[in-house]
């Protein structure tokens, strides 16, 4: 026999915060910036190390970020530090695994906190000039 669920017991897993890149200074022990105040958003997870790099061959970097961002949800963030080219194909990733909408913590340096910002790479709405 079945037993029901009641979905009042099932707890809604928390959203994550894919750190695309250590921070510099990490493995010297002194990084060169606080991201802890990112940790309201999310629990962290760390993609790459703070060497990492796209050079010649791309690849073998995407295919380990595909894999490492395989169960990125919309309601996730991309604290986007690092690498740009790596941080621009983390976004690509992301988009391609939410039909194009994601989300990511954008540092406000007058106000020195994150803020989240969502993206739609599908929005229909008017564009402003």
């Amino acid at each position: 026999m079945l037993e029901s669920i009641d979905y009042k017991d099932i707890k809604e897993i928390p959203s994550i915060v894919y750190v695309i890149q250590e921070i510099p200074g990490t493995k010297a022990g002194t990084p060169k910036i606080n991201i802890m105040s990112a940790s309201k958003y999310g629990k962290f997870k760390f993609l790459l190390p703070e060497f990492s790099q796209i050079i010649f061959s791309p690849g073998p970097l995407i295919f380990k970020l595909r894999n490492l961002l395989k169960d990125y949800r919309p309601k996730d963030y991309l604290l986007l530090t690092g690498d740009p080219a790596i941080i621009g194909v983390a976004c690509s990733i992301a988009a391609d695994l939410t039909n194009g909408k994601y989300n990511l913590l954008k540092w406000d340096k007058q106000e020195r906190q994150y803020y989240p910002i969502t993206i739609n790479l599908h929005e229909k709405g008017e564009i402003d000039e």
